[in-house]
């Protein structure tokens, strides 16, 4: 899981930053991405004690998840930085613009900045400093993996923060996700102020009632 990381300190390049996203596919809510710095010596001194087992989020349970994040936030050998594109920017943007934005924004939420960039999936344009694009990255860089479970879990914390707002639509559960809940809350209450216009359930159910909530 150090393999890219490795490649790239051999030449000297030590601030590595892994970076990825969440949100892509919701009917509400943000983009959420992060961007990973791992000290290279706590990367290699506990690649399988610490950070053991720490993969692709989708791939881990949400408790499992709270505690690689809890790790990743505490330990002195890692930098974290934020970025998220909100809805207004979702729907004006385009979900894939407004990824990448969120994506650049979590690279420059890092100080200093990183030297390089492994990039889960395809190519980030605009992106301040040299980057590799690595498919399926989250599971195959412990950067990436670590981004990919720092912005489930920033992103999971904040649709439960929607929940409380808008109860109705049961967001805590699937975290704006287009659920059969969702979908039938959807077409019963309308939108709210977090969903997504520019996604057709969206869009017709607006239609539909007529009214945004």
């Amino acid at each position: 899981m150090l393999s890219y990381e490795r490649q790239l300190w051999q030449r000297n390049v030590r601030a590595v930053a892994g970076v990825d996203e969440v949100g892509r596919g919701p009917l509400a809510g943000p983009v959420m991405a992060a961007a990973v710095v791992f000290d290279p010596q706590f990367a290699a001194a506990e690649e399988h004690g610490l950070l053991e087992g720490l993969t692709d989020s989708k791939l881990l349970t949400a408790r499992r998840r709270e505690e690689f994040f809890r790790l990743l936030a505490d330990a002195p050998g890692v930098r974290v930085g934020l970025g998220v594109a909100d809805v207004a920017e979702i729907d004006e943007l385009n979900i894939m613009r407004a990824t990448h934005l969120a994506m650049l924004r979590a690279v420059a939420d890092l100080v200093p900045p990183p030297e390089h960039a492994l990039i889960d999936g395809c190519a980030v344009p605009g992106m301040p400093c040299p980057c590799t694009a690595i498919v399926g990255g989250d599971s195959k860089s412990l950067s990436v993996a670590a981004a990919s479970v720092v912005a489930k879990v920033v992103r999971d914390h904040r649709m439960r923060e929607y929940d409380a707002v808008y109860p109705q639509y049961g967001f805590a559960r699937h975290k704006g996700y287009g659920s059969a809940t969702h979908i039938q809350a959807l077409f019963e209450y309308g939108p709210c102020p977090i969903h997504r216009r520019s996604f057709r359930p969206v869009r017709e159910a607006a239609a539909i009632l007529g009214r945004d909530r």
